[in-house]
């Protein structure tokens, strides 16, 4: 339970994040104690309550910190640039590596190829604002990208855009499954969050105009950047 001086710093507090905007670091418990005239335990139980709201976001050995807010991702074929562009954010790809490797029966199956084809991954960590959003592994086949190589989808670049400006290929449909997981030590380092926080797992595979598989992408998304928009509708009706 709050009592008002409890009440009092959250406001001030909430009054900060205002002030010094997402990401920024705010003073600590025994500055706050000090402005707000009140015991670090009372400040202490104003940030939980900040906690609780989501409003703000502590981080061991480092402070406490406005949130950043969670930025909405519905289930459509939109890709990661067009996605962060409509929401006023730069969007832009770390490399960490790619490789060319054999289809096995089981991609072969996904990516709907003959097996022992090759298949291009790429792993790269997709920014906005230059700050981590998510960790993807992308797969497409070699014969329907010819020449693509994981160099091309460094930086700034859309694989999407890539792929209707020297492939001729547009996205037309696919299907996505979102499942709920815990970030490992070196998947929240890639992301720069405490190892053990809460992620989305997003699979993906996509087909172009012409009706073959282009990509099956196997991505993590920060559980405090994301949210997922979904549509309702009642039955027998469908979403024009």
């Amino acid at each position: 339970m709050s009592d008002s001086r409890t009440d009092a710093v959250e406001a001030h507090v909430e009054g900060l994040c205002l002030t010094l905007g997402p990401g920024a670091v705010l003073p600590g418990e025994r500055e706050l104690a000090l402005r707000c005239g009140v015991s670090r335990m009372t400040v202490r139980h104003a940030i939980e309550h900040l906690m609780a709201r989501r409003l703000v976001e502590r981080r061991h050995g480092a402070g406490t910190f406005v949130r950043r807010p969670a930025h909405a991702q519905p289930l459509m074929a939109t890709s990661f640039h067009e996605d962060m562009r409509r929401r006023g954010l730069t969007p832009s790809s770390r490399l960490l590596w790619w490789d060319m490797v054999i289809a096995d029966l089981e991609l072969a199956e996904h990516l709907e190829m003959p097996g022992g084809e090759r298949v291009l991954r790429v792993c790269r960590v997709r920014l906005a604002d230059d700050e981590p959003m998510t960790l993807e592994t992308l797969h497409t086949p070699c014969a329907r990208v010819p020449g693509l190589t994981g160099q091309d989808l460094d930086g700034q670049v859309s694989f999407y855009e890539i792929l209707s400006s020297r492939y001729g290929r547009r996205i037309s449909n696919g299907k996505q499954s979102v499942a709920p997981v815990v970030l490992d030590k070196r998947e929240a380092e890639l992301l720069g969050v405490p190892a053990g926080r809460p992620a989305l797992r997003f699979v993906r595979t996509s087909r172009d105009q012409r009706g073959e598989v282009i990509e099956r992408v196997e991505s993590l998304a920060r559980g405090d950047r994301y949210l997922i928009e979904v549509d309702i509708i009642p039955p027998g009706r469908t979403i024009r």
